[in-house]
C-alpha cells in the first residue's frame, strides 16, 4: 500500500459569524477547522476514510481575531497498524499589523476504516527527514503514554 502526502496545509479568513461579541474566535470554530484539517490529511495519507479516535492537548496560546488569516499545518507524525497520529500547528497572521504567531496546537488520532465502519490497516510513515523523524519518535512515545493512561482508566473502572 503506497502513502499519500503526509502533509497539508489550510487557511481560513476569521469571520464575524465565527467569534463571540469581544471578536474572538470560538474555540469550538477553531476545533471543527482543526477536525477537518485531521481528516483531510489522515484520509488522503491512508488513501481512505478515517474517523476521529482522540483530541490530545489542545492548548489554545491566544486569541484569534475576527479579520486574522488562520493557517493550519497538519502532518502524519506517526502510524500504527490502522491509526495515525497527525499533530496540527496553527499559525495566525494579522493582516494590518503584518504579525504572524503561533496561536494553537494539537494532536489527533485517526483511525482508517472500510465501508462497514471497521478499522483497516494504514501504510507504513517511513520518515524521510531529521524533522520527520523527531515527530515519528515524539509520536510514538505520546501514543505509548495515551495507551498507558487507557489501561489505568480501565482499572479504575473495574
Amino acid at each position: 500500500m503506497e502513502p499519500g502526502n503526509a502533509q497539508l496545509s489550510m487557511t481560513v479568513l476569521m469571520t464575524p459569524d465565527m467569534a463571540n461579541f469581544s471578536g474572538n474566535v470560538h474555540g469550538g470554530t477553531l476545533l471543527k477547522y482543526l477536525d477537518e484539517v485531521a481528516y483531510a490529511c489522515a484520509s488522503r495519507f491512508a488513501g481512505t476514510y478515517v474517523v476521529t479516535l482522540s483530541v490530545d492537548q489542545v492548548i489554545f496560546r491566544e486569541p484569534v481575531h475576527v479579520g486574522e488569516l488562520v493557517t493550519f499545518l497538519a502532518s502524519v507524525n506517526y502510524c500504527g497498524r490502522t491509526s495515525m497520529e497527525i499533530g496540527i500547528k496553527v499559525i495566525t497572521e494579522n493582516i494590518r499589523e503584518r504579525s504572524v504567531r503561533h496561536t494553537n496546537s494539537c494532536f489527533f488520532t485517526m483511525v482508517a476504516v472500510d465501508q462497514g465502519g471497521k478499522p483497516i490497516a494504514v501504510p507504513a510513515r517511513l520518515p524521510q527527514s531529521s524533522e520527520e523523524q523527531r515527530r515519528f519518535t515524539q509520536g510514538h512515545q505520546r501514543r505509548m503514554i495515551r495507551q498507558e493512561l487507557e489501561q489505568r482508566y480501565q482499572e479504575l473502572k473495574g
